[in-house]
């Protein structure tokens, strides 16, 4: 079982990063609030707290090990604890934590369906379970605090992730909205909320559209 690697980020895309041991290369999965965190790592070291499975039907007799990867401990317990949901399961809670585990454990906890039927695969039926099964056993998930990036002093860790659901809301898709955002954050500017940063996003893609690119 493998519990935690160590490399090189050596590539990090859509929804896997790439990381470099010695002679091997590991492709892990990562949910969107880790791939953000980790937007500024690249060429860097870095440490992934991993759950080890096999994806596949095993009734076809083919199975594909994967690892999927967090930055602490407590988030890969509450992933674990998130898929525990019925109905849940890997596939859909990695789609669905496009948040920062605090913000989705304190929706949970104060019973917020409406915030938490807006995540990515998670209706008002979905979001009824997470809360009837949850809410007991997620109080310290949301007393934690996020770990900081290198553009964290300029962006607050939630203005990004609201950013990137109002993105979303206006049609854009999942990798559209990431793209939007990433190439605004690599700007490095000072965005104090979702307006400023929505903002600065819309005028970049004028600016590109006047160049032609």
């Amino acid at each position: 079982m493998i519990t935690k690697i160590t490399g090189t980020l050596l590539d990090l895309g859509d929804d896997a990063a790439t990381v470099g041991v010695d002679a091997f290369e590991y492709e892990v999965l990562v949910p969107e609030f880790t791939r953000r965190q980790l937007q500024q790592e690249v060429g860097n070291q870095i440490s992934l707290f991993t759950i080890h499975y096999l994806d596949g039907n095993p009734a076809h007799g083919r199975m594909t090990p994967r690892l999927i990867g967090f930055l602490t401990e407590v988030e890969r317990e509450f992933f674990e604890l998130f898929c525990s949901v019925d109905g849940v399961g890997i596939k859909k809670a990695l789609r669905a934590m496009v948040r920062p585990v605090n913000d989705i454990a304190t929706a949970i906890e104060e019973q917020d369906l409406a915030s938490l039927s807006s995540l990515p695969g998670i209706g008002a039926a979905m979001a009824e379970r997470i809360v009837a099964k949850l809410r007991r056993k997620v109080p310290k998930f949301a007393l934690m605090v996020t770990r900081q990036v290198q553009y964290a002093a300029q962006v607050p860790p939630d203005v990004v992730s609201e950013t990137y659901e109002v993105l979303r809301k206006l049609g854009h898709s999942e990798s559209d909205a990431r793209r939007l955002l990433d190439s605004v954050l690599a700007t490095k500017g000072k965005f104090k909320d979702v307006q400023s940063l929505i903002e600065a996003i819309y005028q970049q893609s004028r600016a590109r559209s006047a160049d032609g690119r």
